[in-house]
């Protein structure tokens, strides 16, 4: 199940982003610092999308010796998202570490009733109004009337999933308005730490949220995730897992 140009507009990107000169080394910028044991930081807010299923509930700790933020689901559903002001052209690569206790055993991302994942980090988008069709405007006006800006023009969620392929990428099961890719799969790396790097630049031109969550209210499963250092990096930095400051 391979992403075609109707998900993310990629095409059109592409060609917008490859138009552009590269961008200067820069300085990584830091977005999930969790140090504050046992407090959110102010920038993070728990999104509680569907009253009809419980939230999975986050707290911060100290998880072998690192700063993390905890999530635990049980047939729930919540991100844990701040908002973002990000220069994909300068910081184009997204880093940070991530573990599960185990995969889900039900889960499916081809289905809606499989919509599920232990752990995912979701990136979402703003696209330049022009690349949007009218009736697709149409249609974000009406979700954003019922949903407010929980509704983006695009989104990625890079998960740890239970079945499929490292480097599967898929529609979401309820819009292709969201990709889907497996960046972990199994339980081969389950109960440890787990270090992360994505170029989310192709995506889209200007990231304006991101959210990590652990979401089992479709299979009704139960989860733990950990989720640490995020930061976002030039396209020839490496990620940088050692310094604590937090944007």
């Amino acid at each position: 199940m391979h992403l075609t140009h109707r998900s993310l507009l990629l095409a059109a990107l592409a060609a917008l982003l490859q138009a552009t000169a590269p961008a200067a080394l820069a300085a990584p910028v830091r977005v999930g610092d969790f140090s504050n044991t046992g407090a959110l930081p102010p920038d993070w807010q728990v999104v509680h999308i569907d009253q009809r299923v419980p939230a999975t509930r986050y707290r911060t700790l100290q998880w072998d010796g690192r700063p993390a933020v905890e999530a635990s689901a049980t047939a729930s559903m919540a991100l844990l998202a701040r908002p973002l002001e990000i220069d994909l052209q300068k910081t184009p690569v997204l880093c940070w570490m991530w573990r599960v206790d185990a995969v889900l055993q039900q889960a499916d991302l081809a289905r809606k009733a499989g919509d599920d994942y232990a752990a995912r980090v979701y990136v979402a988008f703003s696209l330049p109004p022009e690349s949007l069709s009218v009736g697709l405007r149409m249609k974000l006006s009406l979700g954003r009337s019922l949903f407010g800006n929980l509704v983006p023009d695009a989104a990625v969620n890079y998960v740890w999933d239970n079945r499929h392929p490292v480097g599967t990428r898929a529609f979401n099961a309820y819009t292709d308005r969201a990709a889907m890719v497996v960046q972990r799969s199994g339980n081969g790396q389950a109960a440890k730490w787990v270090a992360e790097r994505v170029n989310v630049l192709a995506d889209a031109t200007k990231a304006t949220s991101l959210a990590i969550a652990s979401d089992t209210d479709n299979t009704g499963e139960t989860a733990r995730a950990g989720f640490a250092d995020l930061h976002f990096v030039g396209a020839d930095e490496p990620c940088d897992f050692s310094a604590k400051a937090s944007k």
